[in-house]
């Protein structure tokens, strides 16, 4: 709040804090009997952490930072949080170096992601089990230049696989999986979906599929009348 119209001898006044990047906290008072004053705390942790950015390359996010030293440091938790989600998640540990006085280099690639924003932070995690937080970095996921569909991922698999295809334009898709005798097996997707990544996760049990090779096509018209055909092959081994 602000000081507004108070007395001097109550000692009234604001209060802000900032966070540093050594993980260090900078406390300002402005007080009405006393002027103003900057406090910091003492650098009690495990890590001094120099660095933490992002860079985004089609649709894979690279994370890097550094250290400058380490003191009995377990590791690092690579979470993440997206444009729709409230809370974070946990998709990486990394392990540091433990305890040294020499600066040290990580990263860690968050591949194969759909189009969107996303948010990243590290949680710097002691031997001793307490932690701390990075401050955050921001990507954004863009929207492909043209139509693909990639080749499945893994190849052989068993029992799930990914698909993954990209629009550069909103579109009618359709993927449709067929036999190698040119049986439809089954449609994967069916619908309209929003110009850019996009991955499908095809779980053979839950469609009692027989180990062997199969084909899988998709067919994608947008709204401009543009169509996009591909056909891919994949082998399921049990």
């Amino acid at each position: 709040p602000t000081m507004g119209s108070v007395a001097n001898g109550n000692g009234a006044g604001d209060v802000d804090f900032k966070v540093n990047n050594d993980l260090t906290v900078t406390v300002f008072v402005l007080a009405t009997n006393n002027g103003i004053g900057a406090y910091t705390t003492d650098a009690n942790i495990p890590v001094e952490l120099t660095s933490f950015v992002a860079s985004v390359a089609d649709r894979d996010v690279l994370l890097n930072w550094s250290t400058a030293t380490e003191t009995n440091n377990l590791g690092f938790e690579v979470e993440r949080k997206t444009s729709a989600e409230n809370s974070w998640k946990k998709i990486a540990f990394i392990k540091s170096a433990g305890t040294t006085t020499e600066p040290q280099q990580y990263s860690y690639k968050d591949a194969r992601l759909e189009s969107g924003s996303y948010s990243y932070r590290l949680k710097i995690v002691d031997l001793d089990g307490t932690f701390s937080y990075s401050h955050e970095v921001e990507v954004e996921i863009g929207i492909p230049q043209q139509y693909a569909l990639s080749q499945n991922y893994p190849n052989p698999f068993n029992p799930a696989t990914r698909i993954d295809y990209q629009l550069p334009f909103d579109a009618k898709v359709q993927i449709e999986l067929y036999s190698i005798t040119g049986e439809k097996v089954a449609t994967l997707v069916n619908g309209d979906f929003s110009a850019g990544y996009h991955t499908y996760e095809l779980n053979a049990s839950r469609l009692n599929l027989a180990s062997g090779v199969y084909f899988y096509r998709i067919s994608a018209v947008d709204f401009n009348n543009g169509k996009f055909v591909d056909t891919k092959k994949l082998v399921l081994l049990k």
